[in-house]
């Protein structure tokens, strides 16, 4: 990577765009099995809830009762949270806060699903119907965490789980505490990125392998989205007095600071890329939220 700042303003473009065969297979999967669940649990990123909902599922689900999970909210900037919370309850929505790794929200999605289903079953019932589970249907964008959720539901590893998208192969229903049934499905993208800034959150959250992507211009533009919404967290994790006029020059300064230098004396830009964004990733730089409810245009 050229350390010339004129020549990152003039050439920074990253064009995403990713659709594997197997998200078309996924989506017929999901069309054709809407009609033996209940309820939709819709799993959202909470650093990115916007970008993380998958236009499609709207109109898969139409009417059918929902439950909004914000996953990873450890991750998250509370203040922000609590707006996208606010910004469903105004739809109507009950938008649930979830923590696998501390076990935080997990009951209340059990709960919220058998409250959206509660007319539905008793209407069985006064039918004469014979009582059965609820069946739930979680979906969700790659590597937005819907096996940790269900691993923990049902207290076994039941559901394999990875930090790379496309880890759930296939169908599969599991039993939960509480009389409920789940069908989980693999995770779920969109045919084509209307939206860059969509598929850049994307991106930065891992919903995309890392293999198909640039990954030192990837970096290069969240240290361009960090600079913006969140100076001070940048600097204070990497230890810099001020951020640079330009965001390959803060890139710089980074490498410098962690002494990513190659044998040549040069800049090491992969491994100061892989850093930054591993670093995002895993909360080091601090609660970051990408996007808040007004942003959506």
């Amino acid at each position: 990577m050229s350390t010339e700042y004129d020549e990152y303003l003039m050439d920074d473009n990253l064009h995403i765009n990713w659709y594997p065969g197997h998200m078309k297979k996924t989506k017929d999967l999901l069309r054709d099995n809407l009609k033996l669940v209940d309820v939709v649990v819709e799993l959202l990123d909470s650093r990115i809830p916007f970008s993380s909902k998958n236009p499609d599922i709207d109109k898969f689900v139409g009417d059918k009762p929902r439950v909004v999970v914000l996953n990873k909210s450890d991750l998250a900037d509370k203040e922000k949270l609590d707006k996208w919370v606010e910004y469903y309850k105004q739809q109507g929505i009950r938008a649930i806060p979830v923590d696998t790794s501390k076990g935080v929200g997990l009951n209340k999605i059990i709960s919220e699903c058998k409250n959206v289903t509660k007319d539905k079953m008793e209407s069985l019932k006064e039918k004469g119907r014979k009582e059965r589970a609820i069946r739930m249907m979680i979906v969700g964008v790659p590597n937005v965490g819907k096996s940790s959720i269900i691993n923990k539901l049902t207290g076994r590893r039941s559901a394999q789980t990875g930090d790379k998208p496309g880890v759930t192969k296939g169908k599969q229903w599991v039993r939960l505490k509480g009389d409920l049934e789940l069908l989980d499905t693999p995770g779920i993208l969109w045919p084509k990125f209307e939206d860059q800034e969509v598929a850049l959150n994307l991106a930065f959250t891992r919903a995309i392998k890392d293999e198909i992507l640039d990954i030192e211009t990837l970096a290069l533009k969240l240290i361009e989205r960090l600079m913006k919404i969140e100076p001070e967290k940048l600097k204070a994790r990497y230890k810099l007095e001020s951020l640079g006029e330009h965001p390959l020059e803060t890139m710089d300064m980074i490498g410098r600071k962690r002494g990513f230098i190659t044998g040549r004396k040069e800049l090491d830009y992969t491994r100061i890329a892989t850093t930054v964004l591993n670093e995002f990733r895993d909360g080091k730089i601090g609660n970051i939220t990408l996007e808040i409810p007004d942003d959506i245009k």
